[in-house]
């Protein structure tokens, strides 16, 4: 009877200790996320990949082409008066620049009407703005594709969960669930992540080459009226 009481109690002490056993908690890393997210995270590290490679290029473009001289147009207007053309060209043929591109335009018009001068200028202007642009509308589709990518997989997950449980019969688990319900996250969070990054990037980029147009145009502008301007002044 002792002996039964004992095997009793110690039973009872060991069902107790296991139920304030430490319960082990498994950690999420990102890589174990993007592999549970299915192929579509495939699809949307590529256009990550693409994102970030766009940015990259055209950031270093537009601040390479931000790069002149602040003392560039006075050395031109100097030489232009003083009749050294050639001067004036090869100085603009130092820098990769737009502004500088478009005074080269300019100064290879000199001796034409200004109005044929100034024709040239804004085409060459234009042709620079394109050279901006390019790449910024597959950045803008990327800013707005991805989250929808995302959202796919979101409705594909539940179709699949959704398919588990309606062929489970009376076998329903909270796993046959769980699991569809779980990539559909996934997946949402990775598209709306590179959305976001790309959809930043693409305004950014917008508006610093709106910031070298508007000094492109006025380059334009101090050109033409450098033309207007007597010799000697």
């Amino acid at each position: 009877m002792l002996f039964n009481l004992l095997q009793t109690a110690a039973d009872t002490v060991a069902s107790a200790g296991s139920l304030n056993a430490p319960v082990e908690v498994k950690t999420l890393n990102l890589i174990d996320m993007a592999v549970a997210g299915g192929w579509l995270m495939i699809v949307l590290l590529v256009l990550s990949i693409v994102a970030i490679y766009i940015f990259g290029s055209k950031w270093w473009l537009i601040h390479k082409a931000g790069q002149i001289d602040k003392n560039f147009m006075k050395d031109i207007r100097d030489m232009i008066h003083e009749g050294k053309i050639k001067s004036a060209a090869e100085l603009c043929q130092r820098y990769d620049s737009p502004v500088a591109r478009l005074v080269e335009k300019g100064i290879e018009r000199i001796g034409r009407p200004l109005q044929d001068i100034q024709t040239a200028v804004e085409n060459m202007g234009n042709v620079e703005v394109a050279r901006l642009e390019k790449g910024l509308p597959m950045l803008a589709t990327i800013a707005g594709g991805a989250p929808m990518i995302g959202f796919l997989g979101t409705v594909t997950g539940m179709i699949e969960a959704f398919f588990r449980m309606s062929t489970a019969g009376n076998n329903i688990d909270i796993t046959l669930l769980s699991g569809g319900i779980y990539e559909a996250m996934v997946t949402t969070v990775g598209g709306l992540f590179v959305g976001i990054i790309a959809y930043f990037g693409y305004n950014y980029l917008t508006s610093q080459i709106s910031n070298l147009v508007f000094k492109m145009e006025n380059t334009t502008i101090e050109f033409i009226d450098m033309l207007h301007e007597p010799a000697g002044k």
